[in-house]
């Protein structure tokens, strides 16, 4: 392994934009944070300001002494559209993971079934295509002035770079790429009234893509002619960075929504209801799909109830959360505010709360929504594995992992092992193993995480809890689909 280079690290998340500078052992020496806004990266946000935040975490983490030993710049991202004129500059408000304008409009126009599974998607999801659709018929002068439509970190990186560009698993996302041929489908891109030279050259994650221009080198502290790698999705570039390429492996990434990502080896080993994307090492693939929002709700209940954050809500109601029994004393709920996807795949739900009585209380809210994100994360996970491989253990990345009691919770419901990971910012992680590689300081992405591992904790479902959950799962799914 090389050393003595340095990388930066990206990762636009729902919640905040992070950046830190990593050693080519994956020790961080610098990094920053940006928190956005609360509206801000689920369906809708102001791309303009992502640009700031990005701006903002940069010149944080740029210092004299470690930018002569900058060799790359990466970025994982939010999946999500941003539609920019010839200059670069946005067209109305950018598309989070769940911007659903178009949807509807597509699912009724779409050609046949045997080109939605050219998108590898078990149904219309948002993207670029559905939003273009929509924005042809709403407002056609603003569609005319699209020159190209790109996935967030996308556009971050056409405004360092000055060159569109994006990854294969990215593509996926827009429901305009063939993901088996890993090339953009003209087909396809006709329901969005575009044609391909509207949509960015595919790459592997990996590759170049540009270097960073004189003008953003000023506005971010980077050196001007930083290569720029072309960087992945949030979720898939985090189970790469704990998980690596190990086949069947089922990576739980939790934020905002939980993203269930399995690498597999062929196509056709994906369930139906599961998403396939392009891996980020060739010749591998991946199934399941963001499962709607889970932490998304714990924070909008914290909000609700005046807890500010989660984290601060949690600290806050320790000891009255971890005195609640199994079930919340009867209180349950969905926490899918924003629709379901995987694996149900309905825009239309909305979350629900039953069973709330005089005597619940706001720590009883707060483990409610944490035992619903379970809920819908068990449903993902029984999708993806077989009831006839019940050891396989499912590893978890991002904010729960961090806590014993979640992590717990999580083993318990599911009713599997969970391996836990130490590293705290998988995506972040992620994005640096992309940048080494690319910056030739690790020779694969497989080495890159094998050197740079973090270790995993295992958490045993405990048999009497694991019972009392797999019967309150089974009410919690009567009482979501009544």
């Amino acid at each position: 392994m090389a050393t003595g280079g340095v990388v930066c690290a990206v990762d636009v998340g729902t919640s905040e934009v992070r950046a830190a500078l990593v050693a080519s052992d994956g020790q961080r020496l610098l990094q920053a944070r940006s928190r956005r806004g609360a509206d801000e990266g689920t369906e809708t946000f102001d791309a303009e300001r992502l640009w700031d935040d990005l701006c903002d975490v940069l010149r944080h983490v740029t210092d004299d002494a470690a930018r002569p030993r900058l060799r790359c710049l990466a970025i994982a991202g939010h999946v999500g559209q941003v539609l920019v004129d010839e200059h670069g500059h946005p067209l109305g408000r950018a598309g989070g993971w769940a911007d659903s304008r178009g949807v509807r409009e597509v699912t009724a126009a779409w050609p046949d079934p045997a080109t939605l599974r050219l998108t590898g998607r078990p149904a219309v999801t948002g993207g670029a295509v559905p939003l273009l659709h929509w924005l042809k018929d709403t407002d056609p002068s603003l569609h005319r002035r699209v020159r190209w439509a790109l996935a967030p970190k996308d556009f971050l990186v056409l405004r360092l770079t000055g060159q569109a560009a994006t990854d294969m698993t990215s593509a996926a996302y827009t429901l305009g790429s063939d993901v088996t041929r890993r090339a953009w489908d003209p087909g396809l891109l006709a329901i969005a009234g575009k044609g391909p030279e509207h949509f960015p050259e595919q790459h592997a994650a990996t590759d170049i893509v540009g270097a960073v221009t004189a003008t953003t080198a000023l506005m971010t502290g980077l050196p001007q002619g930083l290569p720029v790698a072309a960087g992945g999705p949030d979720g898939t570039v985090g189970a790469a960075a704990v998980a690596g390429s190990a086949p069947h492996a089922v990576v739980d990434v939790a934020g905002t929504t939980d993203v269930l990502t399995q690498v597999i080896a062929s196509p056709h080993e994906r369930p139906s209801a599961a998403v396939l994307n392009p891996y980020l090492t060739p010749g591998l693939w991946t199934c399941g799909g963001a499962t709607g929002m889970t932490g998304g709700a714990l924070a909008y209940w914290a909000r609700l109830l005046g807890l500010g954050d989660p984290t601060t809500a949690v600290q806050r109601l320790g000891p009255a959360l971890r005195a609640i029994p199994a079930g919340s004393d009867g209180l349950s709920m969905s926490p899918l505010l924003t629709g379901s996807r995987f694996p149900g795949w309905d825009q239309k739900e909305r979350g629900g709360l039953w069973g709330l009585a005089e005597h619940h209380r706001p720590a009883h809210l707060l483990r409610a929504a944490q035992e619903a994100a379970a809920y819908v994360v068990r449903q993902a996970v029984d999708t993806l594995l077989s009831d006839d491989a019940p050891d396989t253990p499912i590893v978890l990345a991002g904010g729960p992992s961090r806590s014993p009691e979640l992590v717990q919770l999580r083993a318990d419901v599911l009713g599997r092992p969970v391996h836990a990971s130490s590293e705290p910012d998988a995506s972040l992680h992620g994005a640096a193993l992309l940048a080494l590689v690319a910056a030739g300081l690790e020779p694969s992405l497989e080495a890159a995480q094998a050197h740079t591992e973090r270790g995993l904790r295992r958490f045993a479902p405990q048999a009497p809890v694991a019972a009392r959950y797999d019967e309150l799962y089974r009410q919690w799914l009567r009482a979501r689909d009544g």
